[in-house]
Order: structure tokens, then C-alpha cells, then sequence
């Protein structure tokens, strides 16, 4: 049990220190080397977790969307109203400016590929299934209370919601502003609140 637990920390110690290099570096300076080198281990415990560059980094997308799911599945799930999980939602996704730089950035680097990789494009769908899982969520309890449009269909609603989120966020990246963070994320508070309430 003890070295199931060490192994499982040593993957985790590489999917971070993958992270981490990914967001410095992007996607095609990134090596197995270099992996090695911010987790500060040799490439060959690298290679004894994963075979390749690949099998790291399909791991650490399957890894950063499914820790970034539960987050807001969490926050949303501590609100008992419409209007409260709306705001734990957005309020999870906008992190914080470190947090929402590293992940877009490594994240805009896998969506860049998830046209032409199957694998990548799978571990993203569930993403989005999550995504549209909580608006769905928001939609719905917010219809029951009256305070957004019947009129909305999960369906076309909910893509429409995370799209939003994410553009808000992009839109603040290329800003390269981080006192622009908060402001960002009130306009995609109030761009999210105007869509239910149309």
C-alpha cells in the first residue's frame, strides 16, 4: 500500500512538473528531458511511469480538466440558489491571474491540437460535458425560480455559457493586464446574466 501511495505521488510529482514546463515553455519546446528536469528526477523514472512525451501529456490534460471539474462542481454544489451557483461557478473558474495564466496557456496549447488528435479532443469533450452539466445546473434551477427565460433550452444554452467563461478568460490573457482579472470576470458575470435573463 505504501508504494502504491509513493508511485502515485511520483506520477503526480511529474504531471506537475509537466505543467509547469508546458506553461513556460509551450507544447513543442517541451521534451521528456525537460520534464524530467522540473520534476527533478531522472528521464528514466520518467520513462518508468509514462512511455513518452504523449502518454505524459494525455495524462496531464485528463489530469488539469478533470481537478478543474471537481472545483467547480464543488463550489457550485455549496449554493442552494440559481443566482449563487452562477456566481461559485464563475468564481471558480476565474481562479486567480497566476492560476487562470498557466492553465490557459497550457490549455490553449492542447485545444491548438484537439482538431487533429482524437485523444485530446475525447479528454475535452468531457470537459465540456461537465461544463454543460453545471449550466445546465444554473439554467434550470434558475427557470424553476423565475428569474431566467423559459425560453432557453438546455442544449444551446449551456455551450453557450462555459463559451463565455472561456472567451472572457482568453480575452483577459491577451490583455496581459492582471488588474484587469477582476474586472473581466465581473463583465462575464453580467454578459452570462443578460444570456438567462434574454
Amino acid at each position: 500500500m505504501v508504494r502504491y501511495k509513493k508511485s502515485e505521488e511520483k506520477r503526480k510529482q511529474i504531471l506537475s512538473a509537466a505543467f509547469q514546463a508546458l506553461s513556460e515553455h509551450g507544447y513543442d519546446s517541451v521534451t521528456l528531458q525537460t520534464i524530467a528536469d522540473y520534476a527533478k528526477v531522472s528521464k528514466g523514472v520518467v520513462h518508468y511511469y509514462f512511455d513518452n512525451k504523449e502518454a505524459v501529456l494525455i495524462e496531464l490534460l485528463q489530469w488539469l480538466t478533470g481537478k478543474i471539474s471537481a472545483k467547480e462542481q464543488a463550489a457550485v454544489a455549496e449554493q442552494q440558489t440559481a443566482e449563487g451557483k452562477l456566481v461559485a461557478y464563475i468564481e471558480s473558474a476565474f481562479a486567480g491571474p497566476a492560476q487562470n495564466r498557466s492553465f490557459y496557456r497550457v490549455y490553449l496549447d492542447f485545444l491548438a491540437r484537439a482538431s487533429r488528435i482524437p485523444v485530446y479532443r475525447e479528454i475535452n469533450q468531457r470537459f465540456y460535458d461537465s461544463c454543460a452539466a453545471i449550466s445546465t445546473e444554473v439554467l434550470t434551477l434558475g427557470q424553476q425560480e423565475g428569474i431566467f427565460s423559459k425560453k432557453l433550452t438546455p442544449d444551446t444554452t449551456a455551450p453557450l455559457i462555459r463559451a463565455v467563461i472561456d472567451g472572457c478568460l482568453i480575452q483577459w490573457l491577451m490583455s496581459g493586464d492582471d488588474e484587469l482579472h477582476a474586472a473581466f470576470k465581473d463583465s462575464c458575470h453580467a454578459a452570462v446574466m443578460k444570456l438567462l435573463r434574454s
